[in-house]
């Protein structure tokens, strides 16, 4: 009868033992309160009340002059920036093969040696001079020490926190691809700027060229003039001085040709070379645009977006990772090998033979500060990541429609300074002609002259924004980089 009062007494001490144990354990378990943002993408149904087909532009039939091309092909090979980010995708690889063998068991190898000797007086000393290994023979003085064998240690992920760290760091690497389509694009896109641009260089190289023929020609009807005393002297040094000034011009414009040849040179990685390109009349190209799509095709094709997307749930698997720390956690350990103060002994099993098995559970519990400021951490950047996120679609959402509407004014524009050149160019020879027959002074032929060169400048810088025009609409609706 004693006996059971005795059984109930220890199991109900027990019971409120672990009871008070879970009690504990809940406690030291429990996470700070945290507050989540969720994103929100409320793209309008049609980009300028318009509804296409979803596209992903293919680079290569987009641009197709074959010079570009070529420079386009060169730059993906050699490109110095591309290929540091290209690297960024190997690191983050091997952050998941980090990851993954983190939550693996490990085995290590250990092998050793060492000499010791014991202070007499003391226990382990007072031990050593009385214990014999056989009859008549003490403890070896000093005592040497060999070891060999293995080692091997694991944390069971018994909260998943480990295998959750994997699946943040595949977002990353993920990521890490979208960006290198990212960059890939905006080279692409950088490229065709700057052949354009020097394409249009070329272009008003070629007009001032052709308009210092039409000016010396009419300085040589002015002086023609003045020697029959038509004009004074005084019109004769204007010529003159319109001729040098749009001679001047040329020089400016040749060391931008300089510069930006030297630009595509370091987008492609060469230090020398000619930068060939056609010789084209920019007035009379031909463009055709991309179409812009659903506004949730943006979703699909912009690597930067899909980058985002890839940050943000990294970033949340982070946040659960950082609150699994409060957790405890699960640690196997284990040894086997063989120990002896001789290596003659190694044969002599089991005596010589080291063997354990240990399982530790540790969880933090008083001053989790660290823990507390990395849980929210973590959250503070989940919360920038939807922020990135909602930032970079609305970002390019509001590019394609600038780029949109940019097309359709500046083709109107175009056309309204090719028909002011067409005038210009007519006005010139009607001057001319009223010049020569002294029914319109000087003056009138150079302003006829100069406003000429100035509206063909106009529009050859018209048709180069055109073409950038081209090259941005590729680049907002994600480009293409296969």
């Amino acid at each position: 009868m004693k006996s059971n009062k005795t059984m109930k007494s220890i199991n109900q001490k027990l019971r409120i033992i672990t009871a008070g144990v879970l009690l504990f354990l809940m406690y030291a378990c429990k996470t700070p309160q945290i507050s989540s943002v969720q994103e929100k993408v409320n793209l309008p149904a049609k980009f300028n009340n318009q509804v296409i087909a979803d596209t992903l532009i293919d680079w290569r039939s987009y641009f197709d002059d074959p010079i570009l091309v070529a420079l386009i092909d060169t730059a993906l090979v050699n490109n110095q920036e591309f290929n540091i980010t290209k690297q960024e995708v190997e690191i983050a690889r091997n952050e998941i093969m980090a990851k993954k063998g983190e939550y693996m068991p490990t085995v290590n190898y250990k092998g050793g040696m060492g000499l010791e000797k014991a202070a007499r007086y003391t226990n382990i000393g007072a031990m050593e001079a009385t214990t014999d290994i056989k009859p008549e023979r003490e403890m070896p003085e000093p005592l040497p020490d060999f070891l060999g064998g293995l080692y091997a240690s694991w944390e069971v992920d018994i909260w998943h926190k480990m295998r959750n760290a994997r699946k943040a760091a595949f977002e990353r690497y993920m990521a890490s691809n979208d960006a290198v389509n990212w960059m890939q694009t905006n080279l692409v896109a950088e490229i065709a700027e700057s052949y354009y641009e020097l394409l249009a260089l070329d272009n008003e190289l070629a007009i001032v060229n052709q308009n210092i023929e039409i000016q010396s020609d009419a300085l040589e009807i002015v002086k023609l003039q003045k020697l029959a005393s038509r004009v004074s002297e005084l019109g004769v040094r204007r010529f003159e001085a319109e001729v040098l000034k749009t001679k001047s011009l040329q020089y400016g414009i040749l060391q931008e040709i300089v510069e930006t040849e030297n630009r595509l040179r370091f987008l492609t990685g060469k230090y020398t070379g000619a930068i060939n390109r056609q010789t084209v009349d920019l007035n009379n190209l031909n463009l055709s645009f991309a179409s812009a799509g659903l506004p949730a095709g943006l979703l699909s094709n912009r690597p930067d977006i899909k980058a985002k997307e890839r940050e943000l749930a990294a970033a949340k698997i982070d946040v659960e990772v950082a609150r699994l720390n409060f957790y405890p956690s699960l640690g196997i350990s284990a040894n086997l090998g063989l120990r002896a103060f001789n290596p003659l002994y190694f044969s002599k099993l089991p005596e010589s033979l080291l063997s354990s098995l240990t399982a530790d559970l540790i969880g933090p519990l008083i001053n989790k500060r660290a823990l507390t400021a990395t849980y929210l951490n973590a959250n503070a950047k989940q919360t920038q990541a939807v922020y990135e996120y909602e930032k970079v679609i609305l970002q390019a959402y509001l590019e394609i429609v600038n780029q949109q509407s940019k097309i359709e004014n500046l083709s109107k524009s175009f056309d309204l300074k090719s028909r002011q050149v067409a005038a210009m160019e007519s006005s010139i020879g009607i001057s001319s002609d009223l010049f020569k027959n002294a029914r319109a002074d000087y003056m009138e032929v150079l302003l006829t002259q100069r406003d000429a060169l100035e509206a063909k400048f106009e529009l050859v810088e018209t048709r180069k924004d055109q073409l950038h025009a081209r090259v941005n609409i590729y680049k907002a609706l994600g480009g293409g980089w296969f």
